[in-house]
């Protein structure tokens, strides 16, 4: 299991271990909570000697790899999202490991960002390599969708872009996605596929999503517009900033990345319309974007914010 420490991927080998396989988390560093539930090897996924040397010793059905680049500039992108796991395929393949499965992202159906490029990379590198494979994309996470709950929460406006009816996503929880994760190992219509996957209910738009937590909260629902060019100039700014002070560059990346996720839908795309289609977004598992605003608002989960929440 690489990317074991990541908030997908803990949820995976919680779910792995749950079904009684014995998991083996790489880990650059000591991690006492992953220790608890699974065994960890020290290794940084850039060193391939250490990375063999793991695979040499131990026997390994499997590979999971839920690594990704915590920002998604260009730089860690194709140094996470593309070589890292390139080198744990290149480790699975020597030691003659059968199976892979990617978390990947659904929002590589339109790639337009350098994390995109780079997880496509890797997507047809694993794809051509010969070993059984999953792709699993899923769509938007209920950490990224549940940065507003205490502006709205202390009587603010709900922030949204446009209308608010400019995109739409079907969220997955942590708990279902690693669970569709671990079926792959043995679900055969599941193997060697690109498979979209999001949470169960009908598709939500940012409004859709405002409106509900205004109704748990008995507050009248209020919303603020933000134009969607505002990302677009600040990005086009900082872009034309970064050819002379190159830390700028990154964060002209972070404001494109800002305006991709609130302007595209995390939903199936059709190739043929170049259209969002939510019916045929695929849905799995039983939790609900609200059942967790709930349980945030009753104090019985917390907001883990991912590192793309745009809000």
């Amino acid at each position: 299991m690489a990317g074991g420490t990541g908030t997908i991927g803990r949820a995976v080998v919680r779910e792995m271990v749950k079904r009684g396989h014995v998991v083996t988390c790489l880990s650059r560093r000591p991690d006492d909570g992953l220790a608890a539930i699974a065994q960890v090897a020290l290794a940084d996924l850039a060193d391939t000697k250490a990375l063999g040397r793991i695979f040499a010793e131990g026997r390994f059905d499997a590979v999971i790899s839920c690594v990704a680049s915590r920002t998604g500039v260009p730089d860690d992108a194709w140094a996470i999202d593309h070589r890292a796991n390139l080198n744990l395929l290149g480790a699975a393949r020597e030691a003659g490991i059968g199976q892979f499965v990617l978390l990947s992202a659904i929002c590589v159906q339109r790639p337009l960002l350098a994390f995109q490029h780079a997880k496509l990379a890797f997507e047809a590198a694993l794809a051509s390599s010969g070993l059984r494979y999953s792709i699993v994309r899923p769509t938007a996470f209920f950490k990224s969708l549940s940065g507003q709950i205490e502006r709205v929460r202390a009587g603010k406006p709900f922030l949204v872009f446009g209308n608010g009816d400019l995109t739409a996503c079907k969220p997955i929880s942590d708990g279902d996605l690693a669970a569709y994760i671990a079926d792959c190992l043995d679900h055969e219509d599941r193997w060697n596929r690109v498979l979209p996957i999001g949470g169960p209910g009908p598709a939500l738009t940012p409004r859709a999503q405002g409106e509900a937590l205004f109704a748990m909260l008995g507050q009248e629902p209020r919303f603020r517009s933000v134009p969607l060019g505002f990302l677009g100039a600040i990005a086009g700014m900082l872009g034309l900033a970064g050819k002379v002070i190159p830390g700028l560059a990154a964060k002209a990346e972070l404001a494109r990345i800002g305006r991709y996720y609130a302007s595209e839908s995390m939903l199936v795309l059709d190739p043929a319309t170049g259209r969002y289609d939510a019916e045929a977004t695929p849905s799995t598992g039983s939790d609900t974007l609200f059942d967790h605003y709930r349980a945030v608002l009753d104090g019985r989960a917390s907001v883990d914010r991912g590192d793309h929440a745009v809000f």
